[in-house]
């Protein structure tokens, strides 16, 4: 299996729960996917599990959204793979929070 190092960001609450800065980078088996992106994240933090997305349904949490080369691909299927310009280093996956208020 080829592994590529993916660059990922995060909001400050989870950089801060994580201890970590505003980027991180992690090594990702082939084929890389946004659930495997997300699987990497919790297996390097364990304590982001739960954070990003539901513990038992493994949804992405509402109030955040995944960016992809500036697309919002929140939506789009978890095994969905990650564009070149992600694999190559060049663009990170984005996980962002969504502001909510009334």
């Amino acid at each position: 299996m080829t592994k590529h190092t993916i660059r990922v960001v995060m909001p400050y609450h989870l950089q801060t729960l994580a201890k970590i800065g505003s980027e991180i980078s992690l090594d990702v088996d082939s084929p890389v996917t946004y659930e495997s992106v997300i699987d990497a994240i919790e297996a390097a933090y364990p304590m982001l599990r739960g954070t990003i997305r539901d513990h038992v349904t493994k949804r992405r949490r509402p109030l955040l959204r995944y960016f992809v080369c500036s697309k919002d691909a929140s939506h789009e299927p978890p095994d969905t793979p990650v564009p070149d310009a992600i694999l190559s280093g060049a663009e990170p996956f984005i996980i962002w929070g969504a502001i909510a208020g009334g």
